[in-house]
């Protein structure tokens, strides 16, 4: 499910400013990825990031997954959505429909100066060569896998049980918060924003937003 994005506040605007000063990463475009458990707030973070970017677009992993492929979708992204950016043009990719089980229309991603890139496996080794920065929602597996479960209900518990297994192995073969440039610690009044596992978190500034907490994804 995808969060609807909330009003930031100037800490986050300052997140942007900072992230428009960056190298283009893949041909014209800085690509961002959001990365982190299920249930830890990716989308949330990747959609009020985008709206304090002017309104960037944002790729959810999710569109890209499917059923049987959890996480061996990366052929697909980086034909669909890499190889378009790469060379400044837009990219066209089918969504996964995950009650049909099947791709939907084919729908445009923007070569914009910012496309954000949110969800499980966005910082995998074989994208960052492609990433001006990734960021690393700081909250804990089990922490992130419950607020998951609340959100999709019992009815979801089957696939939670296989979801849950498939991303440990992932992050087991292929980890992405040693690889981050930021961690972001979601709290009940805002977000915590530290530099990357490099550099000892208390040495880091504090960002917060003022919004309610939001559903977690």
């Amino acid at each position: 499910m995808h969060d609807s994005p909330a009003p930031v506040d100037p800490a986050v605007d300052d997140l942007a400013a900072r992230l428009r000063r960056l190298p283009p990463s893949c041909g014209p475009v800085r690509l961002v990825g959001v990365d982190g458990h299920a249930g830890s707030g990716k989308s949330t973070f990747a959609g009020r990031l985008a709206d304090a970017l002017g309104g960037a677009p944002v790729l959810h992993l999710d569109d890209i997954a499917t059923h049987e492929e959890l996480f061996a979708w990366t052929d697909r992204l980086l034909d669909q959505v890499i190889e378009p950016l790469r060379h400044g043009r837009s990219a066209r990719y089918a969504p996964y429909d995950w009650r049909e089980r099947g791709f939907g229309p084919a729908r445009v991603l923007p070569s914009a100066p910012v496309v954000v890139v949110e969800g499980v496996g966005a910082g995998r080794r074989v994208l960052r060569p492609f990433l001006a920065w990734l960021v690393w929602m700081e909250v804990a597996e089990g922490d992130a896998w419950a607020r998951g479960r609340a959100r999709d209900g019992a009815e979801q518990d089957d696939f939670w049980a296989d979801w849950v297994r498939a991303e440990r192995r992932h992050f087991a073969e292929d980890p992405s918060r040693p690889f981050a440039d930021l961690l972001i610690r979601p709290g009940n009044a805002g977000y915590e924003v530290l530099t990357g596992p490099p550099t000892a978190p208390g040495s880091a500034p504090h960002l917060t937003q003022g919004d309610e907490p939001s559903a977690m994804c």
